[in-house]
This record gives structure tokens, sequence and C-alpha cells, in this order.
């Protein structure tokens, strides 16, 4: 029985990712804070605000889907500000595979609610 968003596998996961980008970002240089920083920043704490979000509107099938399919939207812009970070210089392979691997992640977890969104309806 799920109580509250907190309690998604999907969301402890892309919170957990966003509180990673906002630690790796920290080391960006200070050219990049009003673009790529803020940027990728945003977009990963989008993540799980859909996510939340999607969660309280589950009594609404509609709604709950589109909300997700935000969150999924979020987490591909996050993979691309990733792709820009690992270019630039800014990341390390090892960090941009891990990142690049657990958005996968996020991303089926998406998938998979938004194909069977009764799963998460309320009785």
């Amino acid at each position: 029985m799920l109580r509250g968003h907190r309690d998604l596998k999907v969301y402890q996961l892309a919170y957990k990712l966003a509180m990673e980008i906002f630690h790796e970002t920290k080391s960006f240089p200070k050219e990049e804070r009003y673009s790529l920083t803020d940027q990728i920043r945003r977009s990963s704490r989008s993540v799980a605000v859909n996510i939340a979000e999607a969660f309280r509107k589950r009594r609404y099938q509609n709604m709950f889907i589109n909300r997700l399919s935000d969150a999924d939207a979020e987490s591909t812009e996050t993979q691309v500000w990733i792709d820009f970070s690992f270019d630039c210089g800014y990341l390390p392979q090892d960090c941009y595979e891990q990142l690049m691997k657990r958005y996968e992640e996020v991303g089926k977890m998406l998938g998979s609610m938004i194909a069977t969104p009764e799963k998460f309806k309320l009785s």
C-alpha cells in the first residue's frame, strides 16, 4: 500500500539523482552558473516534482499519465544536459555512465507506470 509519493521507488531514485546532480555541479565553472548548471539542476529536480504531482493526481488517469509524461520528458532533458556536461569535460566518465544508466532506469520505471496507470489508481 502506497501512502505517499515518497514510497514510490521511481520518486526515491529521481530525488537521489537530483541531489547527486546538485553535488556534482558544485564543481562546474562559474561561467556555467546561469546556463548549464541552472538548467541541469532545474530539469533533474523537475523529474521528482512531476512524479510527486502525478501521485497526487492519480485519481484522474489522464492527469496522472500527463504528469508522468512530463517527468519522463524532464528526465530525458536531464540526460541531454548530462551529455553536455560530459562533453564539456565537467563530468568524469564513470560519473557520466552511472548517471546515464540510472536515468535510463527512471525512464523505464516511468514508462511502466504510464503503461499500467490502473495499478496506482485510488480505490
